[in-house]
C-alpha cells in the first residue's frame, strides 16, 4: 500500500494523475534549516523526516510504501519558505522579481523494503513585478501556504517569463521522477 505523508492538495492531485492507489496520512515535522545545512541537503532531509514520520504512524507498516516530499524555492543561497503574513510574501517576490531561482523538488519513498530518493531542479525566471502588480497578487491570497509565495499553477503562471525543469516540480511533486521513484519501490503508475 502507497501513503503520502502530505497535507497538500496539490501534491494528491498530481499523485492522482499518475494512476495509483494511496492513502494520505498527514504527518507535522519540524521545517527549520540547521545552521551550514545546504538548500538541498535541508529539502532532502525534511522530506525524508516527513516519510519516515508517515510510516512511524502506520500500525501495519510491513508491506507499506511512504512517500515524503518537499519543494523550496532558492535564491541566492537562502530558502524561501511559506511566507508568515502579507508582508513576508510582499518582500519574497520583490526580491524574486526580475530574476532567476531555483525550485528544489526532493522526494522519498520509505518502507520496510528500504528507502529511495529522487531529486527535481528547476530553474525559475520571473518577469519583472510592479508593486501595484505584487499587491494585487498577495490580496488575491495565492502566494499563502505556497514556498516562495507563488503558485505556478494560479495566477502567479502569468509572472514566469522562463521555465527550465519540471512544471510540476514547481508545483510541488516532480511526476517524472516521481513515477522513476515509484517503480524503484515495485510500483507501477498507469502510463
Amino acid at each position: 500500500m502507497l501513503y503520502l505523508a502530505s497535507q497538500s492538495p496539490r501534491r494528491r492531485q498530481l499523485l492522482e494523475q499518475l494512476g495509483v492507489a494511496f492513502a494520505v496520512i498527514d504527518v507535522e515535522v519540524t521545517e527549520q534549516r540547521e545552521a551550514g545545512e545546504s538548500p538541498q541537503d535541508y529539502v532532502s532531509r525534511v522530506a525524508r523526516d516527513k516519510a519516515r514520520a508517515g510510516l512511524a504512524a502506520l500500525t501495519d507498516a510491513s508491506s507499506a510504501w511512504v512517500l515524503g516530499a518537499d519543494t523550496e524555492v532558492v535564491l541566492d543561497d537562502e530558502v524561501f519558505g511559506k511566507p508568515r503574513d502579507a508582508a513576508d510574501a510582499a518582500a519574497m517576490l520583490r526580491r524574486l522579481s526580475g530574476r532567476t531561482h531555483t525550485v528544489i523538488s526532493t522526494l522519498w519513498l520509505v518502507g520496510g523494503q528500504g528507502e529511495y530518493r529522487e531529486e527535481c531542479l528547476s530553474r525559475v525566471r520571473f518577469g519583472a513585478l510592479d508593486d501595484g502588480l505584487i499587491q494585487a497578487y498577495v490580496a488575491s491570497g495565492e502566494p499563502f501556504g505556497k514556498a516562495g509565495a507563488y503558485a505556478i499553477q494560479g495566477r502567479a503562471g502569468a509572472m514566469v517569463e522562463h521555465l527550465a525543469g519540471s512544471y510540476s516540480g514547481v508545483m510541488g511533486l516532480p511526476l517524472f521522477e516521481t513515477a522513476r521513484l515509484l517503480r524503484r519501490g515495485g510500483i507501477s503508475p498507469s502510463p
